[in-house]
């Protein structure tokens, strides 16, 4: 089923990792990308559970946009272990416009996608979702 807006279809194998991450916490992480020939969200790589914040952010390309979901573990003040899932908009400015529109008209669909996602960030550079303010943002 096609998105009106911008005609992206999303693969099932978003759905199913997605899914993974979130009941079964197989994955860290999984980084989506429009494979715009296609006209399709695909799944581009998955994060295994021991992988690092790092890790996810090195699995970025600096000059092309990407949908991202992060299960960020933490511990609370009461020294509860806790998870919150991230979905992650990454749009850096040195992607291409037409690249940048095409990621922008296709989120909120995409997102509607996964469900169970508990804070959404847009990030333009690294700072912004740095790990400081995936913490800032869980508690």
């Amino acid at each position: 089923m096609a998105n009106a807006a911008s005609g992206m279809a999303v693969h099932d194998d978003c759905k199913l990792r997605f899914l993974e991450l979130k009941a079964k916490r197989s994955h860290r992480f999984i980084v989506f990308k429009i494979e715009e020939k296609l006209k399709q969200v695909i799944v581009e790589k998955v994060g295994e559970p021991n992988e690092s914040y790092e890790d996810f952010t090195a699995s970025l390309p600096a000059d092309e946009c990407r949908y991202t979901v992060y299960d960020f573990d933490f511990v609370t003040a009461e020294n509860c272990q806790k998870s919150k899932i991230f979905f992650i908009a990454w749009s850096p400015d040195t992607a291409r416009i037409r690249n940048k529109m095409i990621y922008a008209s296709s989120k909120d669909r995409f997102k509607r996608e996964l469900d169970g996602i508990q804070v959404e960030l847009q990030a333009t550079d690294p700072t912004e979702m740095g790990l400081d303010v995936i913490k800032s943002r869980a508690y």
